[in-house]
């Protein structure tokens, strides 16, 4: 079977064809801050940096990513206010910080409702990792 060159590419860090499956499924079903978020990342709008969602990192799926500065966004619902599920979150993000990627954690509720915030606070932390 012939690799497609996409899944071997850098910025996928050796994620395998089952999680681009379910990447593919999860962009198909996106949370309502999911798609409000995305619609202020896509197309640039943001700095002009290319952001993907759903994207394949490894083992996992990061809601949003931008390979040129190395940036995991995440939008957690209250699912994520369990315990374990913090513990693995924070593994999770030890995962990334591995791989040399930063990770910035919103709440559902902060995108639907503090919209201008989350962007101001994305757009900051772009702006001091391009430099």
């Amino acid at each position: 079977m012939r690799r497609n060159k996409t899944i071997d590419a850098e910025f996928f860090y050796g994620a395998k064809p089952e999680i681009f499956l379910r990447a593919g499924e999860l962009r198909k079903n996106m949370t309502e801050a999911e798609k409000v978020l995305w619609k202020e990342l896509s197309n640039k709008k943001l700095l002009g940096l290319v952001f993907r969602r759903q994207h394949p990192v490894n083992q996992f799926i990061a809601d949003f990513y931008c390979h040129k500065i190395r940036l995991v966004i995440e939008i957690d619902g209250s699912f994520h206010n369990i315990e374990t599920i913090k513990e693995r979150d924070k593994g999770r993000d030890d995962e990334f910080d591995n791989l040399g990627i930063k990770t910035i954690r919103f709440t559902n509720n902060d995108v639907l409702s503090k919209l201008t915030f989350v962007l101001d606070s994305i757009k900051s932390i772009c702006e001091n990792r391009m430099i």
